[in-house]
């Protein structure tokens, strides 16, 4: 597992302010050919947005040539369009905080059109935890949590829901939402960034990202309470699997990033997935996030005991053996590792585990279905097994 090239702390681990003494940036910068790109950004790596912005301004003349700064009022797609035609920077400093931006999908699929691969783009915001710990020390004892209340239902909730959706954008034009730190890695890896380094410093989070594809072209995800994945089904056949949501919104795009640098916990799943919301971990725990994966079963794409559906990202991790192996039955609701006294630790303890029951279902369906089944319901029930 290769070392990670940024701060792994939780946000709410993170203190509010003053962590600009710690910069993640040097560990990245060797794979960056252009000195003045390296220079700026190993500088640059520790400094809160005011310092930044003043280092920047008195070195405009040297680093001109390569490195482009957004002015504050750039924050609608068009105008980044306008800032940006018939240049090619090396690395953009996005000045203005991520949260304020209109359309900021948008905005960043802008930055991508305009940028050679392998370009850079510095950026920061604030975010849901910060924006939290700032309201609760703003306000007296009583009034607080009032505050944060509502903060938190009108540019979290709010901008999400259906009825109130229109009403939110129509008063605040979008100019001032409230991100998680999941959504603004999650929005930058979609619109074809490669994070390179995160950090919370001075009260803000700071990103570092380079170009590394072009956006990726699909429906941009929803708020919904229940989402819509494409697993890899029967004879590898893409299905949409159903479930309530579990992640902030964004998480399906960095996948890969966290794979990168979690280890694999008991099962198979992400260790310390920060992804997961605070609904989702006790959805989990009870079972209920898998509840309507039984639309699925029904109309034939599940069944009710076998392999655990799997992304392509992860369908990609598995031997070519066993991806062929795994192909010739129907993904099912309760995977089989949860039969096995002791639960995998690792992916390679997976694929044993899914062997094992693969092998034997293709001899003896029905009896190995319903042998895996009361295993299954025995650990759970007496074992206290659960979703993670």
């Amino acid at each position: 597992m290769k070392t990670p090239l940024f701060h792994l702390q939780y946000e709410l681990d993170q203190p509010y302010t003053e962590r600009g003494t710690e910069s993640g940036a040097k560990l990245f910068t060797d794979e960056i050919d252009d000195p003045v790109v390296r220079r700026c950004l190993e500088t640059t790596g520790k400094m809160g947005q005011k310092e930044l912005a003043r280092w920047l301004q008195r070195e405009h003349e040297s680093i001109k040539d390569k490195v482009y700064v957004t002015p504050l009022t750039t924050y609608t797609p068009e105008a980044l369009d306008y800032r940006l035609e018939g240049i090619s920077p090396a690395l953009v400093y996005i000045s203005r905080p991520l949260h304020t931006i209109m359309m900021l999908d948008e905005f960043l699929h802008e930055a991508n059109v305009h940028l050679e691969t392998g370009a850079w783009i510095s950026c920061h915001s604030m975010t849901s935890v910060l924006k939290r710990k700032l309201l609760m020390k703003r306000y007296p004892w009583g009034i607080r949590h009032v505050a944060a209340a509502a903060h938190y239902m009108w540019h979290r909730v709010c901008p999400k829901l259906g009825l109130t959706r229109k009403l939110y954008f129509s008063i605040t034009g979008g100019k001032n939402r409230t991100f998680n730190r999941v959504e603004i890695l999650g929005r930058l890896y979609r619109a074809g960034f490669e994070v390179k380094d995160e950090q919370f410093r001075e009260g803000e989070f700071f990103v570092i990202a380079q170009k590394v594809k072009p956006p990726v072209e699909d429906k941009a995800p929803t708020g919904s309470p229940i989402i819509h994945l494409r697993r890899v089904g029967l004879n590898g056949k893409p299905i949409v699997v159903h479930k309530f949501r579990t992640m902030y919104t964004y998480s399906e795009y960095i996948q890969s990033y966290i794979y990168r640098y979690q280890n694999l916990d008991n099962g198979g799943k992400f260790k310390n997935d920060y992804r997961v919301n605070f609904w989702g971990k006790i959805l989990r725990k009870s079972w209920l996030d898998e509840l309507p994966m039984v639309w699925n079963m029904i109309q034939g794409d599940m069944k009710l005991v076998g392999v655990r559906p799997l992304s392509q990202q992860y369908f990609s991790l598995y031997t070519p053996e066993m991806q062929e192996l795994r192909t010739r039955t129907k993904p099912g609701l309760l995977p089989p590792f949860y039969y096995d006294a002791v639960t995998p630790e690792s992916i390679d303890d997976v694929q044993a585990s899914e062997r094992r029951y693969l092998e034997a279902y293709l001899k003896a369906p029905f009896r190995t279905d319903w042998r895996y089944f009361w295993g299954i319901v025995g650990n759970i029930v007496f074992r206290n097994k659960r979703s993670k």
